[in-house]
């Protein structure tokens, strides 16, 4: 099996003179066939199938026929200008829309800002509805829950799609929605297939990543997680990490930079990203 095949485009009849365009992705790992269905097809394609075999995995794909894409986090977000200085429009803040899935690999710091965000909710008078779909990490349903009970909230905990799915059926129109989910190795197929079958299409990704990474580690991790469905990126542990280098690094993957962790106090420690703070940063100057 090649690393990457293109199967010929399958129109199907849409309104008017529209068709829908799927094309299968053929390749050893599911990250390699993510980033060829990216390349070949770009942001706007619509994952509609996975499956796995002796060979490798297979992926069917589609453009929507309509250019108004009804999933908002799978628009394309341009990549981070020569010098180094974001401009406005990749920077802002996080999606309202949907359900925010907090991603990333294990130990980034996704439940400390799902406490974080579930604060800034619950302090702003509103009662977000937070969901846990990590079962694997010893104590973190514990954890979790019990600061969401300090907050005066419940915790839904759902092992499966099913349950997920059952779980975000409660939310009430306008209410916030917030998803911790476990740590995922973007490298490793069987987790990828995991996580993508767990979340994919239910709202937006947002990748959580530590501060402090080497440039290249946090962009190539970023890719990966860009490839998944990410597009926004919210640092952590910018409190320890003394320079920016890897938030640039990793926002050239294609990620707007929304807000940034900068300590444990779930009530104070998330700022927004400016132009500002990132230049303070690459100054090797705490924010």
């Amino acid at each position: 099996m090649p690393p990457t095949a293109r199967a010929e485009p399958d129109p199907r009849p849409g309104e008017g003179d529209t068709a829908m365009r799927l094309s299968v992705f053929r390749a050893p790992t599911m990250a390699q066939a993510m980033a060829a269905l990216r390349r070949e097809l770009g942001d706007d394609a619509v994952l509609l199938d996975t499956r796995s075999g002796r060979g490798g995995v297979e992926i069917t794909a589609a453009i929507p026929p309509d250019e108004d894409d009804d999933e908002p986090w799978l628009a394309n977000v341009p990549a981070v200008p020569a010098d180094n200085r974001p401009r406005d429009n990749q920077l802002g803040p996080l999606p309202e829309d949907a359900p925010l899935f907090l991603i990333g690999t294990p130990g980034a710091g996704k439940t400390m800002t799902c406490v974080k965000l579930a604060t800034r909710h619950v302090l702003a008078g509103r009662q977000p509805l937070v969901v846990t779909t990590d079962g694997e990490r010893a104590g973190a349903v514990e954890q979790l829950g019990a600061c969401m009970r300090a907050l005066g909230l419940a915790l839904a905990v759902a092992g499966s799609r099913t349950a997920l799915v059952r779980a975000l059926e409660n939310a009430v129109p306008g209410q916030p929605v917030l998803v911790d989910t476990a740590g995922c190795n973007p490298f490793d197929d069987a987790r990828v297939r995991a996580l993508l079958g767990l979340i994919h299409g239910l709202g937006h990704p947002v990748l959580v990543q530590p501060g402090g990474l080497c440039p290249e580690e946090a962009e190539e991790e970023a890719r990966a997680f860009h490839a998944m469905g990410a597009r926004h990126l919210l640092p952590t542990r910018m409190d320890v990490a003394r320079r920016g280098g890897s938030v640039l690094a990793a926002a050239r993957a294609g990620l707007t930079l929304t807000e940034a962790g900068t300590g444990p106090d779930p009530a104070n420690d998330l700022v927004r990203i400016t132009p500002d703070w990132v230049a303070t940063r690459l100054q090797g100057r705490s924010a």
